[in-house]
Parts: structure tokens; C-alpha cells; sequence
């Protein structure tokens, strides 16, 4: 007879069978305000369809899966000759599939179509993160691609396509295709200027033999790939493809897959060029602005994916804590454990509000807008991409020992919290990237004051730190060593103006009082006691 002291009790149960969609109300309010009303009831509908699954008990179930059976490099097949695949767990095509058909690479080709993609992105990379690496690369290519139209009017159809065609084929005989990118060289990094693969044009008009490496190729299982190379008018952009038009392999020489702290059910690999054929993206020497939208468009990703692993570290703290007993009462009514998930809650929703603005501007598309995008996307990837890992951290902490052990799921996360930082350049590229759109472009400071200002008035801790900003814009000494404090601001600033206008009284005041007013200590939880943090916490609490 077993021991009574071996009966399970003050368990929380897991937390599955629910929309994911729905149960997050900051997501769904971001959705229902930036979609016309002509589009609501399909996109909600659409959403939470994806929502459910994602929150069925055999998804959840692939996202383990996947992880725990990371991709596999065959460089041969059994007669030795070279074939470079990389050889994935089931799960992570049953995942790969199933964003695809949701329409996460199809936000070029539908009414409101980045905003709908952008929720499915939060919703979906909830359940394993690593998927969403070649979902965003292939996204992101299209306006990229868009430089040069025959291209875009060949590649656009399968790129948007809901259907995920897996397998090493000539792109004309797929239904659906995938693109990953390669920039970075190990002896360059950030710094694509230096990078040293040789473009030789070919006797083709926009045709070239590429020769070099890449240090970091984003999902070498995909159809096609942009790299930067040099030609001979300077760096430019190219299209690789990894099968031929004539069903050859193009020479694309894995050499092995990055061993990564985190995103492990997704392939980072190093690629050597040998001779491989490619197709030029827009014009010699104009590299890197041919490929700059798809940079932009990938570190909207980041964000949304940041956004993502924060929703999930909070909706699982918060669902332990409702359900946990300690100390005469459940976790969540005592004081302190509800100032903590009340702080967690307030990160996540800024960081989901201001993802789903964003996206909204790439739907709007006007002059206004674009400029806006060009100092609020590195400035939003700056600072929501460095919050994730502290949340996440905190998040686990919540679940106390349990949240220390690789079946509770958080450690999953917590080894996915830092890479969005990292991705797309690190937190000093975005830094400067803010500094070059402000002191280039006067316009996308112009679109920033013109958005936060809508908020002016509203809340005194708001106005003052919009006074504050003024004032250190105005000083451009020493601009360069201060920038990251600029840019916290300024996304903190656009964050604040957001959740005045659009989130419940309670989070606007909570997140006014302690990021912008200073009344807040150096980790979560230490908001002030007198706010209603009971109803921030509730607000967040996953329950469809």
C-alpha cells in the first residue's frame, strides 16, 4: 500500500486545452483595434482556431518534441556523394506546417494581413519558438525580392503560399516555398561591409558564381536564400537557390550546424560557396539597401517573438500561482507574489501592444508610417527583445523549484529569452541604427513625436518624460555613448503612450507610475502597494 505522503496534492495542473488566442486579452484588443471591422470576425475566428491548437495538449507535445530531438546534419548519402540536408524530428514538420497553412508567411498577399500575421506569430511561437526562424526569413524576403520585379513576380506566389511543401525540389514544381538569409562572416559579424565573399558575373545577364562562407545561414533547409557577397561594383544582394531550375543541387556546403544555447529545434548553419549560382538582387553595390526591409521586417519578428516567450512566462507563473497553496492561502492572493506577477504582466502587455502597432504600420503603408517604422523598430527591438530574459527569469522563479526542472517547460523558455537580442543585430546596432534615423532622417523623429504626442496630457508621468526626452535630443554631445539611455526612453516613452490610450486605467497607471515615474526598484515586484495590481494580474491571467 503506498505511503499516504506519496498522493500528489498542491499540484497546479498543466496549462493546456485553452485558446491561447483568446486568453490573451492584451492580443486580442491589439487585434480588434488595428483590423477594420469588415476583417474582425474572420481574423478572430482564424486566430482562434490557431489558438486552440496551440494550446491542445498534442501541440504542446511537438514543441517538446521538437526540441528534444534537434535537427541533424547528412553531409553524404550512403555512396558518398554530397547532399547537405539536414534531417528533422517529425514535430518540427508538423509545426513548420501548420504556420505556413496559418498564414504566417502570407502577410504581403491579404488585407490586414501583418497585423493578423503578427497575432498568429505571438500565438504560435508560444509553443516552440524554433519555428519561427525559417516563418520569419521567408516573410521577410518579399520586400526584399520586390527590388527586382520579374523576381518578386516568380518567388512572391510560393513565398506566400499557405501550403508547406517540404523536400529539396526545383522551386517551379513546389506548391509552397521557403527562404532563409545569409549575411553575417566570421570575420565581419554586424559589420556586413567586410564581408569577403566574391561575386564573378557569368556570362547571363544578372547571373554570378558566388565563392566564400557564411558564419550564420538561417534554415539551410529552405528553397532559396538572400546572401551579401562582393561583386565588382561592391556588396550586393543575391538570391541563391538550393536546387537549380534543371534539378541539380546548387553548391551549398554545410559544414556543420551551430550547437546554440537555446532555439535548438531550429538549424543555424555555416555554408561555404564554391562556384554556386545566383541570381542579383537590385543593383551591384547597393547590398545592403536591397536587403534592408527584410532586416527591418525580421526584427519586427524579433520583437513579436520576445513578446511571445514573455506571454508564455507569465501565463504559465500566473496559472501555477492561482492554483498553488503556500502559507495559509493560494499564491496568488498574497500581496507579494501578486506585486511580482502584477510587474511581469505590465512587460508583457507593453511589449504585445507595441509588437501590434508596429505591424499596423507595415498594413498602413503611408509616408507617415514608414517613417515611423524607421526609428520605433530598432528602438522597440533594443529595449522588448533585453526584457524577455529578465521576465523569463523571474517567470520561472515563480514556480519555484518546479520551474527549475526541464519538465515544467520554463527552462525552455529561459534558453530562448536572449536570442531575439541577438539576432539582427545586437542591442548596440539597434542603438545606433536609432541614432542614424534621427540624426538622417528628421522625418521618422517627426512620425515618433507625432504618435506619442496623441497621448500628451493624459498622464502627468507621461508628459514628463516626453519633456525629459525633448531635452536629451537636444544634446547631441556625447550622443554615441548615451545611446542606449536614449533609446530605453524612447521606447518606454512610445510604450506609455500606447497603454494610455488603449490599455485598462489600472495598467496605464501602474506602468506610468513605475517606468516612467520612477516609483520602482531594480527587479520585479516592486511596484507600488497602492496600485490595483489585483486587477492587472487577472487581466493577464490565462483563462479563455
Amino acid at each position: 500500500m503506498a505511503a499516504s505522503t506519496h498522493t500528489v496534492t498542491n499540484q497546479a495542473p498543466p496549462l493546456v486545452a485553452y485558446d491561447v488566442f483568446a486568453a490573451d486579452r492584451a492580443l486580442v484588443e491589439a487585434v480588434e483595434r488595428h483590423l477594420e471591422p469588415p476583417l474582425l470576425d474572420e481574423a478572430r475566428d482564424e486566430l482562434s482556431r490557431l489558438g486552440r491548437s496551440a494550446g491542445s495538449a498534442q501541440v504542446q507535445e511537438w514543441g517538446v518534441l521538437a526540441n528534444e530531438n534537434p535537427p541533424k546534419l547528412r553531409t553524404h548519402d550512403r555512396y558518398g556523394n554530397r547532399v547537405d540536408e539536414v534531417e528533422f524530428h517529425p514535430s518540427w514538420h508538423r509545426l513548420l506546417g501548420k504556420g505556413v497553412s496559418a498564414g504566417l508567411t502570407a502577410a504581403w498577399a491579404r488585407p490586414g494581413g501583418h497585423v493578423r500575421r503578427a497575432a498568429g506569430f505571438v500565438v504560435w511561437t508560444q509553443v516552440e519558438a524554433g519555428n519561427g526562424c525559417p516563418l520569419s526569413m521567408t516573410h521577410a524576403a518579399v520586400p526584399a525580392l520586390r527590388t527586382d520585379p520579374a523576381l518578386a513576380a516568380e518567388w512572391e506566389p510560393r513565398l506566400t503560399s499557405t501550403v508547406y511543401d517540404e523536400g529539396l525540389r526545383p522551386a517551379s514544381q513546389k506548391a509552397g516555398a521557403l527562404f532563409g538569409m545569409g549575411m553575417t562572416e566570421k570575420q565581419g559579424g554586424s559589420d556586413v561591409r567586410a564581408n569577403t565573399t566574391s561575386a564573378r558575373p557569368l556570362a547571363e545577364d544578372g547571373t554570378y558564381e558566388l565563392t566564400g562562407h557564411k558564419w550564420f545561414c538561417s534554415a539551410p533547409m529552405s528553397d532559396g536564400f538572400l546572401v551579401l557577397a562582393q561583386a565588382p561594383g561592391g556588396l550586393t544582394c543575391f538570391l541563391v537557390p538550393r536546387v537549380l531550375a534543371d534539378g541539380t543541387r546548387n553548391v551549398f556546403r554545410i559544414q556543420r550546424l551551430k550547437d546554440k544555447l537555446g532555439n535548438r529545434s531550429n538549424a543555424s548553419s555555416e555554408v561555404e560557396f564554391d562556384g554556386t549560382w545566383a541570381r542579383r538582387v537590385g543593383d551591384e553595390g547597393r547590398g545592403v539597401r536591397t536587403i534592408i526591409e527584410m532586416v527591418a521586417a525580421t526584427r519586427l519578428d524579433c520583437v513579436l517573438g520576445s513578446a511571445s516567450l514573455m506571454r508564455q512566462s507569465v501565463a504559465q507563473a500566473i496559472h501555477h500561482s492561482t492554483y498553488r497553496e503556500a502559507f495559509g492561502g493560494t499564491l496568488i492572493d498574497k500581496p507579494l507574489m501578486r506585486n511580482v506577477l502584477a510587474d511581469l504582466a505590465l512587460e508583457s502587455e507593453a511589449a504585445t501592444t507595441l509588437a501590434l502597432r508596429l505591424a499596423a504600420a507595415y498594413d498602413d503603408g503611408s509616408e507617415q508610417e514608414r517613417a515611423f517604422l524607421r526609428l520605433a523598430v530598432p528602438a522597440a527591438k533594443y529595449w522588448v527583445t533585453k526584457r524577455c530574459t529578465p521576465v523569463a527569469v523571474e517567470a520561472l522563479e515563480c514556480l519555484g523549484g518546479n520551474g527549475y526542472v526541464e519538465e515544467s517547460g520554463m527552462p525552455r523558455l529561459l534558453r530562448e529569452s536572449p536570442l531575439n537580442s541577438i539576432w539582427e543585430g545586437a542591442g548596440n546596432v539597434q542603438a545606433l541604427d536609432v541614432l542614424r534615423a534621427l540624426q538622417r532622417e528628421p522625418g521618422a523623429l517627426d512620425a515618433y513625436l507625432r504618435e506619442v504626442g496623441l497621448a500628451r496630457g493624459a498622464d502627468h508621468r507621461l508628459d514628463g518624460a516626453i519633456k525629459n526626452l525633448l531635452t536629451e535630443l537636444a544634446d547631441l554631445d556625447g550622443i554615441e555613448g548615451r545611446a542606449r539611455r536614449l533609446v530605453e526612453r524612447v521606447a518606454l516613452v512610445l510604450q506609455g503612450s500606447l497603454l494610455v490610450r488603449h490599455a485598462p486605467p489600472e495598467v496605464a497607471d501602474a506602468f506610468c507610475a513605475s517606468r516612467l515615474g520612477g516609483d520602482w526598484g531594480a527587479a520585479f515586484g516592486t511596484l507600488p502597494h497602492s496600485l490595483d495590481l489585483a486587477s492587472v494580474v487577472e487581466r493577464a491571467r490565462p483563462v479563455s
